[in-house]
């Protein structure tokens, strides 16, 4: 839901407005006004005035949205346990501002920026974990997207600065239900975030799930197969028959391509997506942020509901291909990552308040290896990480309050699986359970 802000054009066009109004009172009501009722609109237009939000110039629009994301995390990380509130940092809470003016008929130009709010810090490399339950640099606001626009009905948007890549969200955003927002593609990896790894109890030398000496692959949150926000010439073209091309390019190097697909078959409403990209950037890399690396990414994921019932399946798949490690060809190590998800479920308004959505999910993660990730007392000894076998369980209820443009959501997630270094020495993982319940609510 979007509250759009524009100025009046006249002051005086608000004084003859006021002017109606009072003029439709009977007498003894204007007396009340104390005889000086130019006065007294003068000063309550003041007061508006004082209270509007303002735009820069009057030819392009102001739009502001956004929406806040809070929850609570029950973990159990089969030693210890707890509770924790703060910010949901899959779609963390946000504010939006979105302008746009005609420059001819078919033609505008535009901008976006996009910041994050963050209160508690729930995932990431900083965030929270058994040892600390706000996470580090909290109550934060970040830049998430700052970039501006041409575009046109017939040939397309160019957008340039920092913005969503070709692969930006590419899993997720193939995601057709309300689970999006709650428990996507990469919902597996936001939500063990930072949390350390165990083995029968004792922690495995500062290893995490996702965080900041993870485990887990991937350039988009410790998932494969899609990318994140980057300085980049993005290009995005009409829409034919369904379909639509994305190509990016920035950094040092960073380039996508994607085609997207949204159509209805019949009854079946069809939502897919594919794409392939590549980076050189030793700043994004592929299994480690050191220099050199080189990068390849694939994902594919596509969403199928049958609108009558809301009865709908989504999954998809994702790998990245670190060359570098290929190329060195070392003992143990595997320079492929790859991922695969499917969720199912149901999302029908049962209740006048708005659409239910329930759904339960699985995915399975065989991650390469990860250069600069030490294995401590795993198994029979030390050494690089590997490869990986990882398992993860969720299921969940969505409730969307339409007259609130809320939604309120509850889940459960299980993770297991096992790990292993380059010497070939397995080690299993304790298994790590958590329930997470929150609010995302729009404006």
């Amino acid at each position: 839901m979007k509250s759009v802000f524009t100025l009046s054009s006249s002051r005086w066009a608000l004084l003859a407005a006021f002017g109606l109004a009072a003029a439709s009172y009977t007498p003894a009501a204007a007396a009340d006004l104390g005889g000086d009722c130019c006065a007294d609109l003068e000063e309550r237009v003041a007061e508006l005035e004082a209270t509007t939000a303002r735009k820069g110039n009057r030819k392009v629009s102001l739009t502001v949205s956004g929406w806040v994301n809070e929850s609570v995390m029950w973990w159990d990380d089969g030693t210890e346990s707890n509770a924790y509130v703060g910010t949901n940092k899959l779609e963390q809470s946000r504010v939006r501002f979105v302008g746009e003016a005609q420059i001819a008929p078919n033609w505008s130009a535009g901008y976006t920026l996009e910041l994050g709010i963050l209160g508690a810090n729930s995932s990431g490399s900083t965030g929270w974990n058994q040892s600390n339950p706000d996470g580090t640099g909290n109550n934060a606001v970040t830049v998430r997207k700052s970039s501006w626009f041409i575009k046109s009905k017939d040939f397309g948007k160019v957008t340039v600065g920092q913005d969503g890549t070709a692969l930006y969200h590419l899993l997720d955003d193939a995601d057709g239900t309300n689970t999006r927002n709650f428990s996507d593609a990469q919902a597996a990896a936001v939500y063990q975030g930072n949390f350390g790894l165990r083995h029968n109890g004792a922690f495995i030398g500062g290893l995490t799930w996702a965080g900041s000496n993870a485990i887990m692959q991937g350039i988009d949150n410790g998932t494969v197969g899609q990318d994140g926000r980057r300085n980049v010439v993005r290009y995005d073209s009409p829409t034919f028959a369904g379909f639509t091309v994305t190509a990016s390019w920035g950094e040092d190097d960073d380039w996508g391509m994607s085609l997207n697909y949204a159509n209805n078959w019949g009854d079946f409403k069809v939502l897919a997506k594919v794409g392939y990209g590549e980076n050189s950037d030793e700043n994004i890399g592929c299994s480690t942020k050191t220099a050199p690396t080189d990068c390849q990414l694939f994902g594919a994921a596509a969403t199928i509901m049958h609108v009558p019932t809301g009865l709908f399946v989504y999954g998809g798949y994702g790998q990245n291909r670190d060359q570098r490690v290929a190329d060195l060809g070392a003992p143990g190590t595997e320079a492929t990552s790859s991922m695969y998800f499917i969720q199912g479920g149901i999302e029908q308004k049962f209740i006048p308040l708005g659409k239910t959505t329930i759904f339960g999910e699985y995915r399975h993660d065989d991650g390469g290896s990860k250069n600069g990730v030490n294995i401590a007392n795993v198994g029979a000894g030390n050494g690089t990480l590997g490869s990986t076998d990882l398992n993860f369980i969720g299921a969940g209820v969505i409730q969307n309050i339409e007259p609130a443009a809320m939604d309120l959501y509850i889940q459960y997630r299980h993770a297991d699986g096992d790990i292993a270094n380059t010497a070939g020495v397995s080690t299993s993982l304790d298994a790590f359970d958590s329930v997470i319940a929150g609010a995302l609510m729009r404006f």
